[in-house]
């Protein structure tokens, strides 16, 4: 069983900057060419889930169009840890963001809610103007 969890949400205002990371632990990390892809998604109240970036463990990424140019994703294989940097944050930004894995490496099943088999916790991220 493979766990997640998130940390570096809190509260910035607009314009600013948080990093958000996760760690992977359980059964996760054995295999690093065909390691489970890693993911992040948000939601905000009354809004449903929504893929914001997603990364397999040969770097490859995928990243919503709505952070495009300002949240980049990276991906530490050796320490099964994945982080998003998310510069010039919006109010609209704000929300609540869960790390995310599947069970198949292809970066793509990390970008759709129904693909993912593990959840973490969710950290929430405020933006004030």
């Amino acid at each position: 069983q493979v766990q997640l969890a998130e940390s570096g949400g809190g509260s910035v205002e607009a314009g600013g900057t948080l990093t958000l990371s996760c760690a992977a632990s359980g059964d996760f990390g054995f295999d690093p060419p065909n390691d489970p892809c890693l993911g992040w998604f948000r939601q905000a109240p009354g809004k449903e889930r929504e893929h914001v970036a997603a990364i397999d463990s040969n770097n490859n990424a995928m990243i919503a169009d709505s952070v495009k140019g300002r949240f980049t994703i990276s991906r530490d294989n050796a320490k099964n840890t994945v982080s998003l940097q998310m510069n010039g944050l919006k109010n609209e930004d704000s929300a609540m963001y869960y790390c995310a894995t599947s069970k198949y490496s292809w970066v793509g099943y990390c970008r759709s809610a129904e693909s993912i088999d593990i959840w973490g916790q969710g950290t929430q991220v405020t933006v004030s103007s």
